[in-house]
């Protein structure tokens, strides 16, 4: 019979990503068996609303409806908004006949666990980060199951199950972090070639994720010189529209240091590097993680800390350095990044350690969860 489901998130890559992971593991397990038909609920604004389609999914979107924070005329509305968005949410329900709602958080997720349960369809949450977000504390208290990317999230199901399932990644990421020690060498030569890289020389990779991060720019340009002066080499993606603070730097330090924008090829990224610098966003500490990668960490300090909730078990393991926003400058680069580039044995420790602590199949332990869920509820 027919996989049905209705994935509920958006808004940031880090609730769409794993959300397409899923899917994507879902539609290829069914290929050859009954299918699947899978619906995806967001919102206009949020990446989904570009990534959806384009990776050959269905998107239905409802408003944003954040809930209110302080009595302003939005917290006036917020009981008729949010009544609307559940309603939308029941529809999307009803046309794809979902057998289970999957949601990933965010301003949609919490229409779609209320809807769920006017319907009476079951919900399985996942839950990026250590310490959880509003919309999936809210839906534990109904759901049939949770996941957990991080085994030390408190988030629990109070009526169903919960479990530590690891973050679903992308297809060639998992399978990076999947190829064995025999392979891992060739897919570093052949992703060093790629990216115009010389594999027998450290490469840094420097990622803020697909807006950049203006701190690591400056401490990175600040240093670019004694990077590439040591023989390192640098592939630095600077962010949308961020390129211009560390041009001046980056031609100063020579053809070694690779400047872009952004990368689309994270997985040849992640092959060809030696060390990762950036932020610690649950995506980035699964990823680099899984594929074994070391990395100093600059945990975001805004919000509720969750960056720095993220890496902390990593950091524990061994696979990680973690260097506070604040203290990220040039000298910090100099003083820490360049010194373990330098030093090929205490990254493969680390390496090891981050590899160990990683989870490669997310996806295929989520659609499992999603599809046990399904079973039962079903009888």
């Amino acid at each position: 019979m027919t996989v049905r489901l209705l994935l509920a998130g958006g808004g940031t890559a880090g609730h769409v990503n794993p959300l397409l992971a899923l899917a994507d593991a879902v539609r290829d397990s069914a290929v050859g068996a009954d299918g699947a038909e899978i619906l995806v609920l967001g919102t206009a604004e949020g990446l989904e609303s570009r990534l959806v389609p384009e990776r050959g999914y269905e998107l239905a979107t409802i408003p944003r409806v954040p809930f209110p924070r302080r009595p302003d005329p939005a917290a006036a509305r917020f009981p008729r908004d949010f009544a609307r968005a559940v309603a939308q949410a029941e529809r999307a329900i009803d046309a794809v006949g979902a057998d289970v709602v999957v949601g990933f958080g965010g301003y949609v997720a919490t229409p779609a666990y209320r809807a769920a349960a006017r319907r009476g369809v079951p919900v399985v949450i996942h839950e990026q980060n250590v310490r959880a977000g509003l919309a999936n504390r809210l839906g534990a208290r109904t759901a049939a199951a949770v996941a957990l990317t991080f085994a030390e999230t408190r988030l629990r199901a109070r009526r169903g199950e919960t479990t530590h399932v690891g973050l679903p990644m992308r297809a060639d990421v998992s399978a990076l972090a999947r190829r064995p020690d025999a392979g891992r060498q060739a897919a570093h030569d052949a992703a060093a070639a790629r990216l115009g890289l010389d594999p027998t020389r450290p490469v840094l990779l420097v990622t803020g994720g697909s807006l950049g991060a203006q701190r690591i720019n400056l401490a990175m340009a600040g240093a670019a010189t004694d990077l590439t002066a040591a023989g390192v080499q640098v592939l630095h993606a600077a962010g949308r529209g961020k390129v211009d603070s560390v041009a001046a730097a980056a031609a100063a330090a020579g053809e070694d240091y690779h400047l872009v924008e952004y990368l689309d090829d994270m997985a040849s990224a992640y092959a060809a590097a030696s060390l990762v610098l950036g932020r610690s966003g649950a995506g980035t500490v699964c990823e680099q993680a899984a594929v074994g990668l070391p990395g100093v960490y600059v945990p975001l300090p805004i919000g509720n800390g969750e960056q720095r909730l993220n890496v902390r078990a990593l950091e524990e393991a061994g696979g990680a350095v973690v260097v506070e926003d604040a203290a990220m400058t040039p000298d910090a680069v100099r003083a820490i990044v360049l010194p373990l580039l330098l030093d090929a044995e205490r990254r493969g420790r680390m390496a090891a350690a981050a590899r160990a602590h990683g989870v490669a199949d997310g996806a295929e332990r989520l659609r499992d969860l999603v599809l046990r869920t399904r079973r039962v509820a079903r009888g």
